[in-house]
């Protein structure tokens, strides 16, 4: 391989922090408004042109999964006062419809309000290191290459891409063999009949349409990989959400891959609204709107933390004494790594759970790196473990502790996984989280 050798320079040192948040989506902006309403002075960096991650970037149409969150719950009623966003029945328990659009404009509002520093158009591309310690990150931007400091940084990049840079120890994908999760591209058609059309907002939603079983007939007529129909409302009259691109062996870490995903997909994209228009009642004029601005990336590195999260965690609905994420509910969704639908591991019918399960604050912290925290899909736990806490609310939830460990880190004066996790939960049940 040819090398070239940069020349040596000094960055300049733009900010300093409590609290560094890298990455705003959901896990992110939570942890960027606990940290700040704890007292941190606290900065957000965003690659893209606004907060939200999968629920405005990649034009993810509900929150899905169960959880209590206070901020959660306080994002969703502030975007029902914008009259748009609320709780969409058609969907069933646990599933709150969004407005992409208004919910940027809520989670700048929250974000403001908390005092947070956000910094849009910005890209983590290094860490600032001092042994094995986070002393910051370094960013590139239209501004160039600066620095910013921070007692605390918090990943909530989703890929762990700080984390990564840092040198922390992780698994990409599944044990074993290092698949992940298959990739899919958001898009939203109009020109749908609602008071016809099918919404299956599920793998095992079975629907018979005059040609036979959707599922059925979305695995026959369309190109592997994709082969499935999910498709969910939307508050725009005649819009439907469609979850169907599907690309498999796609590592969420590399461009490369990310550039092929891109490209399949929006291959795939025409294939499937000839699809509805031919099988789906109520599709038989739809076309396409507007498609998501980034990529929907599943899995890709789960890091090692001093405890791993364990499918059994989750089914027998574990407390841990060290609990930042309370109340969580979901199935194991893992998407299949051959192909379109569910893996056999993830048969959603199958999933008996005792009830709601907590989040361990060990999992968010790396094994060997300081000065770092970890928020997000990309915590410790295994392939199977992370397909049901890896959805926006249970994100968000696990933000909403991080950003207060990490202030409390900041503000005491000590490493995150040196705190006293009795004084982040004291403020979360201050905040009205529930056990």
């Amino acid at each position: 391989m040819e090398f070239y050798t940069e020349p040596e320079h000094k960055l300049p040192v733009t900010d300093h922090a409590d609290v560094i948040v890298a990455g705003a989506g959901p896990a992110g902006y939570t942890a960027a408004i606990a940290a700040a309403r704890t007292g941190a002075k606290t900065i957000l960096v965003e690659q893209f042109n606004c907060v939200g991650g999968m629920a405005t970037s990649g034009m993810m149409s509900h929150f899905t999964g169960c959880t209590d969150s206070p901020v959660f719950e306080e994002m969703m009623a502030r975007v029902q006062a914008e009259k748009a966003g609320i709780f969409c029945p058609t969907q069933g328990a646990g599933r709150h419809q969004i407005n992409h659009e208004i919910l940027k404009k809520v989670l700048f509002d929250m974000l403001a309000e908390a005092g947070v520093i956000l910094k849009l158009y910005t890209f983590v591309c290094g860490v600032v290191k001092e042994g094995d310690t986070v002393r910051g990150i370094i960013t590139e931007s239209k501004s160039g290459r600066t620095a910013i400091m921070g007692k605390v940084v918090i990943d909530a990049t989703g890929d762990g891409d700080v984390a990564a840079k840092a040198g922390a120890e992780y698994q990409l994908g599944r044990e074993g063999d290092g698949k992940c999760q298959p990739v899919t591209l958001m898009f939203r058609i109009g020109g749908v009949d609602y008071s016809r059309a099918i919404l299956p907002g599920s793998f095992e939603t079975r629907v018979q349409v005059p040609k036979g079983e959707i599922q059925a007939l979305a695995k026959e007529h369309l190109p592997a990989p994709a082969g499935h129909t999910l498709l969910y409302p939307t508050w725009i009259p005649g819009e439907v959400c469609v979850n169907m691109t599907n690309v498999t062996d796609i590592d969420g870490t590399s461009a490369a891959d990310l550039t092929k995903a891109e490209q399949i997909c929006r291959r795939q994209m025409s294939d499937i609204i000839l699809f509805l228009r031919e099988y789906a009642p109520g599709y038989e004029n739809c076309y396409l709107v507007t498609s998501a601005q980034m990529m929907g990336v599943r899995e890709t590195r789960h890091f090692k933390g001093l405890y791993t999260i364990t499918p059994e965690d989750i089914v027998e609905a574990r407390v841990f004494d060290d609990w930042i994420a309370t109340r969580n509910m979901f199935n194991f969704d893992i998407h299949n790594v051959e192909g379109s639908g569910l893996d056999k591991n993830g048969a959603q019918h199958k999933f008996h759970s005792k009830g709601q399960y907590t989040i361990p604050y060990r999992a968010c912290v790396p094994v060997k790196i300081d000065g770092l925290l970890l928020a997000g899909r990309d915590i410790s736990g295994t392939h199977k473990a992370h397909s049901n806490y890896r959805v926006m609310p249970i994100c968000m939830n696990i933000g909403q502790g991080i950003g207060v460990a990490a202030a409390i880190a900041a503000r005491d004066g000590v490493q995150p996984r040196d705190v006293d996790v009795a004084k982040v939960q004291a403020v979360l049940k201050a905040n009205g989280v529930e056990i």
